[in-house]
């Protein structure tokens, strides 16, 4: 029996809540903002999503105990291997997407219909040789890089654009040089 069928019927999304979650906007001195591609393979997010290309910035649960700003420096370090950086903006309110019906049941371990997400602007305070993506037992990014942020929606899965779009109106004006 299929993960997404419950009692042999497809998981119903609405009766799922929202993983409560973090992503960071992290901005480099050019102004430049940092996606990595996620890995290939059996349950990775090409195969379930059917994308070709699965760019995103760092993002990840928020555990049991933790602030949403405590989580994002937590889940940067877990996936580029630093945390170098300091805050400076947040979205006003939590940003929520759905995933695709066909991954409901199935993806975020099947608990859950999508994520609600409190997004950080954060500028990297240090150098592109800090950022390692094996650092972690359980790599997330088969390669990365530093794109504008205007090309950040595009690059990102459909199911997720509408997030990035928002997300480029209200943190994308933090994008520019500095340090």
């Amino acid at each position: 029996m299929p993960e997404h069928l419950k009692d042999g019927r497809p998981v119903d999304p609405e009766t799922l809540p929202y993983r409560p979650c973090v992503g960071i906007m992290l901005i480099n001195r050019d102004g430049l903002v940092w996606v990595g591609n996620r890995i290939n393979g059996a349950g990775g997010a090409q195969e379930l999503t059917g994308a070709s290309l699965t760019w995103q910035m760092p993002q990840g649960g928020i555990d049991e105990g933790e602030d949403a700003a405590m989580a994002a420096f937590r889940e940067m370090k877990e996936e580029i291997g630093t945390d170098k950086a300091r805050i400076i903006g947040e979205t006003k309110d939590w940003l929520t997407y759905d995933l695709p019906r066909h991954l409901v049941g199935i993806a975020l371990k099947g608990k859950y219909r999508g994520q609600k997400q409190k997004w950080f602007a954060m500028r990297f305070t240090g150098e592109d040789s800090d950022i390692d993506i094996a650092a972690d037992d359980h790599q997330e990014f088969s390669e990365w890089a530093w794109v504008p942020v205007e090309e950040l929606v595009e690059l990102i899965v459909p199911f997720k654009r509408g997030v990035y779009e928002e997300l480029v109106r209200e943190l994308g004006p933090l994008a520019k040089p500095g340090s």
